[in-house]
């Protein structure tokens, strides 16, 4: 009898029900634990391996920019290891030089090669600005602020930096931009009249505000108390303190202040074009960015909350609002993989229960979120986390994670139904499916694994789907063989089930199948009648009459081949998908007036609040 013993790791798991519990145990907690602590963004951390070079050439028309800036900048770098390709952007007042590095490169090394090249370039014009050298990111934004109110600008910008501040003061927030306002600027405006009365010329005046606008240190003094540090302060940062400023001093001792002189606006960057609206009124925006390993949720809870307790504080007529919160993507992508593993579940369960076993079924079924449990172990090993794609990934294994489990479980029903006892069923329908369950998966796995060598940036987002597949399905492989097979090698159930919890608890638990019995006999029978019956005579004579079999087969795969060929089924790289914002672009020609643009945006306002009060 022991020759006969069944040997091997699934005999050695049906026989040791602890060990495979623990095994099971084991991958539910490490993933739940792992699912609880795995971060959370919209879209997965990439590294983008661009750099980019922008200067800022005041004044100069496209034209200008490209012949003075870009070209240069292109004939400069071009010998610099590692380029794969460069691409080149020409706009008024400014010129940039994007460069996409090759694979593998050393992003650091190639950044400083850059700089090197560009600071040699001594051909700028003379009103270009310093140009900036930097490695593009890719800037995970979360969530956006918007603070409005019919209210001064400088009420508006003050406001928006104590909001700014007060963000950034969280402990998980730590990126916090300001777009849409004015930066401060103090202008001094001094006529040629004032400067030829005064016997002055403009560096006088450049030279006075200088010196009397800034901090110096002036060393130290050595006490019996300690070391004092001298600081002379005298940085002026209001527009009346520049007022102060004495520009010249006479032999009479008379002063000249820059006061009597010139005329100092204290206002904003009289360049910068920018007027930001929302809902009719003046806005100003809040850029929320996820930093390390920051969770997307935790933060938009985080901003949601301060809205809700900052808005008291606000003075009348001014308002926190959201805009574009990208969270709500992840959440709904989530939902969807939460709904769809729900029908799962039901389906799975119902169709075993009604053909099968109900302890079957419910096994089976218990096999999707342990997979999925054990997923969520081991992704972050590599560098995975919970965003818009692997989840889509989870949803895609949705469809394909169960069939190994459903195909091992019927085996093993089959051959209990043939007398074995259950331990001896449990090993021998494991053994049986165990080739070819384990090549099924192979296969699926070696289908996805082309796109984990997909190369550029859509190739690393890409890359995420198959490490979360592959980790579903190995997890699948491992529970169908060896879990599962531990479960159903248990013998008859009311037994236990009453030796546990007693005649009346008994009951309750077997109830459910003593209520399925009937119904699950009725479609058991009608599926075996079905085999039987069409399905044999199908089967039949496709075998009989193979070659016409292999004809039609053949023809079908023609005609769909012929079908796409004939472009009646259209290829889009990203399908048109409705959106849930509509946006306008206005281009006026070049040198418009800021007073003219904003009369042309004011009218397409007044068009969007009238189609939202017919929509309304």
């Amino acid at each position: 009898m022991a020759a006969d013993q069944p040997r091997g790791p699934i005999a050695w798991f049906v026989h040791n029900h602890v060990a495979a519990n623990l095994a099971m145990v084991f991958v539910v907690v490490a993933g739940a634990v792992s699912l609880l602590t795995i971060r959370q963004e919209v879209f997965p951390e990439i590294e983008l391996e661009m750099i980019s070079v922008s200067v800022p050439y005041p004044g100069a028309s496209p034209e200008e920019v490209e012949e003075a800036i870009c070209t240069r900048i292109e004939e400069q770098i071009a010998s610099v290891d590692g380029i794969k390709s460069m691409s080149s952007t020409a706009v008024e007042g400014r010129g940039s030089v994007v460069v996409e590095l090759e694979k593998g490169v050393d992003a650091g090394k190639a950044l400083d090669d850059v700089k090197t090249e560009v600071d040699r370039i001594t051909t700028f014009p003379e009103e270009a600005e310093e140009p900036l050298v930097l490695e593009l990111t890719n800037r995970r934004e979360v969530i956006n602020l918007v603070l409005y109110g019919d209210v001064a600008e400088r009420t508006l910008k003050v406001l928006v930096d104590k909001v700014r501040n007060d963000l950034t003061a969280k402990p998980n927030i730590s990126q916090v931009s300001l777009s849409g306002v004015r930066d401060y600027e103090i202008s001094i405006e001094v006529s040629e009249e004032t400067l030829r009365r005064y016997a002055l010329t403009f560096d006088q005046v450049v030279s006075a505000v200088r010196r009397s606008s800034l901090d110096l240190p002036g060393g130290s003094i050595k006490t019996e108390a300690g070391e004092i540090l001298i600081r002379t302060k005298g940085q002026r940062y209001t527009g009346r303190e520049f007022e102060d400023v004495v520009v010249v001093t006479r032999g009479d001792g008379t002063r000249v202040h820059l006061g009597q002189i010139a005329t100092i606006v204290d206002g904003f960057d009289e360049d910068a074009a920018v007027v930001t609206r929302f809902d009719g009124q003046p806005a100003a925006l809040l850029e929320v960015f996820r930093t390390g390993n920051q969770d997307v949720l935790d933060i938009v809870a985080t901003v949601e909350q301060y809205i809700a307790d900052s808005q008291g504080s606000l003075p009348e007529g001014v308002r926190l609002g959201v805009w574009n919160d990208r969270s709500k993507l992840l959440e709904s992508r989530r939902d969807l993989l939460i709904r769809n593993g729900r029908l799962g579940l039901i389906l799975v369960f119902a169709c075993l229960a009604l053909f099968l076993d109900l302890r079957l079924a419910f096994w089976v079924m218990l096999g999707i979120p342990i997979s999925f449990l054990g997923a969520f172990w081991l992704i972050p090993s590599f560098g995975t986390s919970i965003n818009m794609i692997s989840l889509f990934a989870f949803i895609i294994s949705l469809g394909i994670v169960v069939d190994d489990a459903i195909v091992v479980g019927e085996n093993i029903y089959t051959h209990a139904e043939q007398g074995k006892p259950p331990a001896r069923a449990a090993i021998d329908g494991a053994r049986e499916m165990a080739k070819p369950v384990t090549f099924a998966v192979l296969t699926t796995v070696a289908a996805f694994m082309p796109l984990l060598y997909v190369e550029g940036t859509m190739g690393k987002f890409m890359g995420v789907i198959p490490v979360v597949v592959i980790a579903v399905l190995i997890v699948s492989l491992f529970e169908s063989l060896f879990i599962l097979p531990t479960h159903l090698s248990g013998g008859e159930v009311g037994a236990k089930v009453r030796r546990v919890f007693g005649p009346i608890l008994a009951a309750v638990f077997l109830l459910p199948g003593l209520v399925l019995r009937p119904l699950r006999m009725l479609c058991s029978g009608a599926l075996a009648g079905f085999v039987r019956g069409p399905y044999r005579w199908l089967l039949r004579t496709a075998v009989n009459w193979r070659y016409l079999t292999l004809a039609l087969f053949i023809s079908v795969l023609l005609l769909s081949a012929g079908w796409i060929a004939s472009g009646r089924i259209k290829f889009l790289f990203f399908p048109k998908v409705e959106s849930d914002t509509v946006m306008a672009r206005v281009s006026m020609p070049l040198g418009t007036s800021l007073g003219e643009t904003t009369a042309v945006v004011r009218r397409i306002e007044d068009a969007a609040r009238q189609i939202q009060g017919e929509l309304n």
